[in-house]
């Protein structure tokens, strides 16, 4: 097997480890190369498996860097949270064999395709892909593409349809489009649903809308979304998994939909989707201990 390893050096412990882990590797695997720099193109990088040292957001720059290319991610957490590096230190050294004899599964992450043109640009379903040679900003996004009010901090007014449906405008601070992965993210945050990765749709969210019916949406992980800017500010800004992102100006066009390609991660078979919710999350955790006499709530 040819491993290739993307460490964090900003994250604690991932120094200590990176050393007497590359050492113990090198005794079953090949390694093809350490990258500590977390910018540098990985399409062409030559490995079978990605080991990932840090967090959530490693992963995520990994997995963009990688430009589509069909290479599985190993996510180790030395972040906070870890739903996308779902294994722990130990939990990676105890499972090194089981990855290198192939007893691990593989999931497929559904990513997003991002696309900004400008007011000039006729968009509608059946031109997408004429659109999109005009575009002058794109990126894939593996957690969620979100449209922010940005700087002086006023509503802003956005234009949202999907599948050529009539448009809905509302004022608020943006929106949040995210593939199941991300929903655990930002957008449960602003009140999102969380959803089950294994499920092929992608979640609308509005991030506080001037409207108290205005609930976030689940569509289809086929249909194509398109935001228009109707109303901005100065500093009005699409971001991609918090990373990659541009600036919007007036009448801009974000069209958003699935990527041809996935990313595929290396599963933790000890990770149980509902118990990370309840750990990670506190999600159905009961309330502690009990009112005392003359409380009130």
């Amino acid at each position: 097997m040819r491993l290739f390893v993307v460490a964090n050096p900003t994250k604690k412990d991932v120094r200590p480890v990176i050393a007497g882990w590359l050492d113990m590797m090198a005794k079953r695997v090949e390694i093809t190369g350490v990258d500590t720099s977390l910018e540098d193109d990985l399409g062409q990088v030559n490995a079978d498996v990605i080991l990932v040292l840090g967090g959530d957001g490693t992963l995520l720059s990994t997995a963009r860097r990688l430009r589509g290319r069909q290479i599985p991610l190993m996510g180790v957490n030395f972040g906070r949270l870890g739903f996308l590096a779902s294994f722990t230190p130990d939990e990676f050294t105890k499972r090194f064999d089981d990855l290198v004899d192939g007893r691990l599964k593989q999931s497929h992450r559904k990513v997003l395709d991002v696309s900004v043109v400008g007011v000039e640009v006729q968009c509608d379903l059946d031109s997408v892909e004429k659109v999109l040679h005009h575009r002058r900003f794109w990126a894939t996004a593996m957690n969620d593409a979100v449209v922010t009010a940005g700087p002086p901090f006023h509503m802003v007014e956005l234009a949202v349809r999907a599948d050529g449906e009539s448009e809905v405008r509302y004022f608020g601070d943006g929106v949040i489009i995210c593939t199941p992965s991300g929903s655990t993210a930002y957008n449960v945050s602003a009140g999102g649903p969380i959803i089950s990765p294994n499920v092929d749709v992608m979640g609308i969210t509005p991030i506080c809308p001037h409207s108290l019916s205005f609930r976030p949406l689940v569509i289809s992980g086929d249909s194509v979304v398109t935001i228009s800017a109707e109303k901005v500010n100065a500093g009005t800004t699409l971001f991609c998994d918090g990373q990659a992102s541009t600036q919007l100006q007036k009448g801009d066009k974000v069209l958003i939909r699935r990527s041809k390609h996935d990313v595929l991660l290396i599963d933790n078979p000890e990770a149980r989707l509902w118990r990370s919710y309840a750990e990670k999350l506190n999600w159905a955790v009961a309330p502690r201990g009990q009112l005392g006499p003359g409380t009130h709530v």
